[in-house]
């Protein structure tokens, strides 16, 4: 009883050094993996009137619900297909990394890259681009922006007149 108390006492001085550098646990991806992972989000949804992806912390999304809610497979399956993405890339743009690619040459490649063979890199591009619409659309700005989402449900409006007791 009496270090449970404890622990409850010293629980401000080592909660207040929470940050979300601290929280975030062992990185899954390499800093050029991120910088892939972001473009092709970017690339599935744009920047235009709206805030793409990017601006919208999804690849951060992505990553977080893959190393905390998924299996090593689903782990697995985004580093190899990160990889196998900037491997393909630079072999089809001439060096090019897919960063390094303009807009339509990443749509080309994304297409070419859903359409291949290899099923491995179909599962890798359906989690990608599933995880970077559910980022999307649970997204602050589309839940209060598009989706109009109000945390409490509107007002009730009965269709009975109700009187007041005398």
């Amino acid at each position: 009883m009496a270090a449970a108390f404890g622990g409850l006492l010293s629980l401000p001085s080592w909660a207040q050094h929470w940050t979300p550098e601290t929280v975030a646990g062992s990185p899954l991806l390499s800093a050029l993996e991120e910088s892939t992972l972001a473009d092709l989000a970017e690339t599935i949804i744009p920047e235009t009137d709206i805030p793409g992806a990017k601006s919208l912390g999804v690849p951060a999304y992505i990553q977080k619900i893959v190393n905390d809610c998924m299996d090593t497979k689903a782990q697995e399956t985004l580093k190899n297909g990160l990889y196998t993405v900037s491997d393909l890339a630079q072999k089809s743009s001439g060096g090019k990394t897919f960063s390094g690619m303009d807009t339509n040459q990443r749509l080309n490649f994304l297409n070419q890259l859903n359409a291949g063979a290899d099923e491995e890199t179909k599962d890798f591009f359906k989690l990608v681009k599933s995880l970077t619409i559910r980022g999307f659309t649970t997204s602050e700005y589309f839940q209060t922006n598009i989706n109009h989402y109000q945390l409490v449900p509107g007002f009730y409006h009965g269709c009975v007149p109700v009187s007041t007791g005398k």
